[in-house]
């Protein structure tokens, strides 16, 4: 199964932000992981500026807003690892996961129309093409998972129930195992989906479902009492059906892979999982491989 022992949650805080930390915090707790909170302070050199008589104030102010941050927003059982450091937020956040080992990152997106609009722009972009680890997108959250904590002082993210999407490769079944993971740790309904494309005849269509469903229920493990257990297979554009499946079911968390580190840019964003993220309104866990 996989292992998720460390957590980085990069926070510019904003709202989105803030929901992303909310998810992150609560996958730290469910895996007793420990969970890095990150801002990355930008400066640029200019001739004749006195940056360096700015700068130490600058962080100084950046480093209590972190602090302002997880007073405001942490649930009373959670500690995370404040971390501040300057330079370039793509190259940082990446640098960070790398040194310290982390299993998940999780980024806050605005999501809406164009790469551009993901938060942090191009940050985002890079992050999900060349993180080493998973990477859980988070758009908004959805108002139905969340629920009082034990302690009564704060929320945190319930998922009930999780959609893994596969087409049966090597990425997607790697994909599957976080799927399930999940599942187990949050006493989830998983389902597994798969969308058919391009079958023009009723008998073929017939066919064609039937083997992908025997496919899906080949992946549902036995002895599983926690979790219930979902096959499903539709048919059109597999992203269109993943975000229309997700908003029916009402799925808290869509959980997909990824092929390859360092991609080229149409492989990742031309693909499923990027159209996804982009348009769709559930939270999105891309999985490498």
């Amino acid at each position: 199964m996989p292992k998720i022992d460390c957590i980085l949650c990069p926070v510019d805080f904003s709202q989105v932000s803030i929901n992303a930390y909310e998810y992150a915090q609560s996958l730290a707790w469910h895996y007793k992981a420990k969970l890095l909170l990150l801002h990355v302070l930008y400066c640029v050199g200019a001739r004749d500026f006195p940056y360096d008589q700015i700068y130490p104030e600058k962080r100084a102010e950046v480093e209590q807003e972190l602090k302002d941050f997880v007073k405001h927003h942490t649930r009373a059982d959670i500690q995370p690892e404040c971390i501040a450091e300057d330079g370039l937020a793509r190259d940082r956040i990446l640098a960070v996961a790398q040194s310290h080992a982390a299993d998940l990152i999780v980024l806050g997106t605005h999501g809406l129309r164009g790469i551009d609009r993901l938060m942090l722009g191009s940050v985002t972009e890079r992050i999900l093409r060349e993180a080493q680890c998973p990477v859980l997108a988070v758009r908004k959250r959805a108002p139905r998972v969340h629920v009082p904590s034990a302690t009564g002082d704060s929320e945190h993210i319930r998922l009930r129930k999780i959609l893994c999407c596969t087409d049966f490769s090597s990425h997607a079944n790697e994909a599957s195992e976080y799927a399930l993971s999940l599942a187990k740790e949050y006493g989830a309904e998983l389902t597994l989906l798969h969308v058919l494309e391009d079958i023009p005849k009723s008998t073929e269509l017939q066919v064609a479902t039937a083997k992908a469903l025997k496919k899906l229920e080949e992946q549902i493990p036995e002895g599983q009492e926690r979790c219930k257990f979902n096959a499903m297979v539709r048919l059109g554009k597999p992203y269109q059906q993943i975000i229309q499946f997700a908003l029916e079911s009402q799925s808290d968390m869509v959980v997909m892979g990824v092929r390859g580190h360092g991609a080229l840019e149409m492989e990742l964003f031309g693909s499923t999982t990027y159209r996804v993220i982009q348009l769709g309104t559930t939270p999105v866990l891309a999985v490498h491989i």
